[in-house]
């Protein structure tokens, strides 16, 4: 992170990292308080399932179609269809998975607060579908 007040970047043309959960990262600005970074997950692909220990989460999606799966600590759990302006949370110790359902990735922006600490910051968790990896 730079000490001067504003960064400007484009987003870059190649998946820089994979996620634990097996999806495409291409990582973008980090400052004190969060994180971003552009997510894909390739047609017809599902994610492990995961939570965050310590982090939350907010995803824009921008493009594809596909679902997400979350599960809360105390066991109300909902999956929903995501498409193009839908935003999400994902809470801490939120149990989580998703999949793209249509011809296109999905993909989606999402932010971390606070800034994403590493992988040791998410676990493994029980698949609500059969993961592609």
């Amino acid at each position: 992170m730079k000490d001067s007040h504003f960064e400007t970047m484009s987003l870059p043309e190649e998946m820089q990292v994979y996620a634990p959960d097996g999806s495409e990262i291409r990582l973008l600005l980090q400052m004190k308080g969060g994180s971003m970074c552009h997510c894909t997950l390739p047609p017809d692909h599902i994610s492990l399932a995961g939570m965050h220990q310590n982090v939350e989460e907010i995803w824009y999606i921008l493009e594809g179609r596909g679902q997400v799966w979350r599960k809360s600590p105390h066991g109300e759990e909902e999956t929903v269809d995501v498409s193009p302006g839908v935003n999400l949370s994902i809470p801490p110790h939120t149990h989580f998975q998703f999949r793209a359902t249509g011809p296109e990735p999905l993909r989606f922006i999402l932010t971390t607060m606070p800034p994403w600490p590493g992988e040791q910051e998410w676990i493994q968790v029980a698949a609500h579908w059969q993961p592609s990896a």
